[in-house]
């Protein structure tokens, strides 16, 4: 039986993939990739609802290599969508060949990104992922050159669609046909596609050369405001941000707290001198609910040591012109 990988995000265009492909009688695996910037929960959902095997794979070290200097650059945003297409298909190939599989299939559709799935990007990411024809596009197929597993018959070209262009009419109609209906929004589970998480990935590129995935992980919440060029304090926003901070911080760390009223943690990653301490408790006071007019208590923190002082808050100025 004629076996195929598939890049299944958990979004509609590849469930559909898949669909056309079990109409075929091809037997299909299903591969998912993790980063710290998009993960296999959509997949998983998908691959269970069509019954299929799933193999999910970790990228995020060639991902990040890949990130700090795409080759076909960004998008709208930190997203290098074409250089991450090609690292996808590279490592879903490696997986095919230990497989057995045959080719490989995605749900890209031709046109729907006018910058990544042009086809002249398309013909770019299949021929730089090393897979040149054997990659298959099963909603756009007939607009695109016959794959190898086309030629072979290992595939009814006539079977395949045609579907071009931003309109997911179609799609919608093949979900219904299909009742299909639970799938991730176009683009939905990638971070680098978010102008906020964007902005502050290109700050840490830009002020600190030497960063961990626990310096990603922090950019997903708080307030971020930058103190000096290679010093940054985040600042809790609500009680989910505050025990996210509690699980990523670690010895090195500035943590604060103001005494005796609700409000944010603050954490200096990598800690700071005492100016930056000092800084930072106005600033965890002005987002806290402890009185803006007169001194109260802080609490801070460092691998094991605590001691307390005192500190009112700073103005709104300050931290609003800190801000990532």
């Amino acid at each position: 039986m004629t076996k195929a990988m598939g890049l299944l995000s958990g979004g509609l265009d590849s469930i559909l993939a898949a669909r056309l492909m079990f109409e075929q009688g091809v037997a299909v695996v299903g591969i998912s990739f993790v980063t710290p910037f998009f993960g296999s929960e959509g997949a998983q959902r998908a691959t269970a609802a069509l019954g299929i095997p799933l193999k999910i794979v970790d990228i995020t070290e060639p991902h990040l290599a890949m990130l700090c200097n795409p080759k076909h650059g960004y998008g709208n945003n930190m997203n290098p969508c074409i250089d991450c297409h090609i690292l996808m298909l590279r490592e879903a190939g490696r997986v095919m060949e230990e497989e057995g599989g045959d080719f490989l299939f995605t749900g890209e559709v031709l046109g729907q990104r006018p910058m990544s799935q042009n086809k002249g990007a398309l013909l770019v990411v299949e021929r730089e992922s090393g897979y040149e024809g054997l990659v298959l596009r099963p909603l756009s197929a007939q607009l695109l050159p016959e794959t190898i597993p086309e030629q072979e018959g290992k595939v009814d070209r006539e079977k395949l669609l045609g579907i071009k262009g931003r309109s997911r009419k179609e799609q919608l109609a093949l979900a219904r046909r299909y009742h299909i209906t639970e799938y991730l929004s176009p683009a939905g589970g990638c971070l680098l596609t978010d102008p906020i998480f964007s902005r502050r990935l290109r700050d840490l590129f830009r002020n600190q050369k030497h960063f961990q995935i626990r310096d990603i992980e922090l950019l997903k919440i708080g307030r971020h405001l930058r103190l000096a060029p290679a010093l940054k304090a985040i600042v809790g926003r609500n009680a989910q941000d505050n025990e996210k901070i509690l699980q990523l911080i670690a010895p090195g760390d500035d943590l604060l707290k103001v005494d005796g009223y609700p409000g944010p943690l603050c954490l200096i990653p990598y800690g700071g001198a005492a100016e930056d301490i000092t800084r930072t408790a106005s600033i965890c006071v002005r987002y806290s609910d402890a009185p803006k007019d007169e001194e109260v208590t802080v609490l801070w923190s460092k691998g094991g040591e605590e001691q307390q002082f005192s500190a009112q808050s700073c103005p709104p100025t300050l931290p609003a012109g800190l801000m990532i």
